[in-house]
């Protein structure tokens, strides 16, 4: 399959997601919004990944064409995700309120797993989180999960055709660093479930046991 990558902001790559696809023997391509890049057509990919972006997404002219993409995708029959930011556009676009949480999650949080759900997810797991807004249910969507403190971490559509989440199942080391540098004003906010950066990297196991998660998510989506 070729996939497409939507990327808001140089330090919200696509990170393991691109080994992952690569060594599953997948393409794919990037299109960076963030430097004016124009979206690609429902022609140009299989599978579309919308990804995260910045507590404040700076859009200038590419907003309206991104959510045009995102909504011919849901009519059609291809798989699309949504991490982060992504997640809350997909939200927005099946008619779900996007609105500002009490607090915010930043680092690894437990995740509470729906059992019942289209996913292949255990009972409680452990998710790099990076968020400060909290999304409704969409009409006819499964939650994925929910979390101490937002009692929804994402869902599917369709099956799991359309899944939309906070989780950065997608996060390394290196991920990680960038993001803590270029985003730190978003821990000085204490909270929590707001970790020091030092907390974030000390444990290496986190990764390598998330990557498993991502694996099992992935393989559930692509299967159609």
């Amino acid at each position: 399959m070729h996939i497409y990558f939507l990327q808001h902001a140089s330090h919200f790559g696509p990170a393991r997601l691109a080994d992952w696809l690569t060594s599953m023997g997948h393409s794919f391509n990037v299109c960076r919004l963030h430097s004016d890049e124009v979206p690609p057509r429902p022609g140009d990919f299989d599978a579309l990944i919308v990804l995260g972006g910045p507590e404040q997404v700076v859009t200038h002219g590419w907003a309206k064409r991104e959510q045009h993409l995102i909504e011919r995708t849901l009519k059609s029959s291809k798989p699309m995700m949504g991490l982060g930011y992504g997640a809350e556009l997909i939200a927005a676009s099946l008619g779900a309120i996007v609105s500002p949480n009490t607090q915010g999650e930043f680092g690894w949080q437990s995740i509470r797993g729906n059992e019942v759900g289209d996913l292949d997810l255990p009972a409680r797991f452990e998710a790099f989180l990076w968020h400060r807004r909290i999304f409704g249910l969409p009409e006819g969507a499964v939650s994925i999960g929910a979390s101490e403190a937002s009692p929804l971490q994402g869902f599917t559509w369709d099956g799991a055709r359309v899944v939309a989440m906070h989780c950065h199942l997608e996060a390394t080391p290196d991920w990680v660093r960038a993001l803590t540098e270029l985003e730190a004003h978003s821990l000085t906010t204490p909270g929590p479930w707001v970790q020091s950066r030092d907390e974030m990297l000390r444990d290496s196991r986190r990764f390598a046991q998330q990557a498993a998660i991502l694996d099992r998510v992935m393989i559930d989506w692509l299967r159609l």
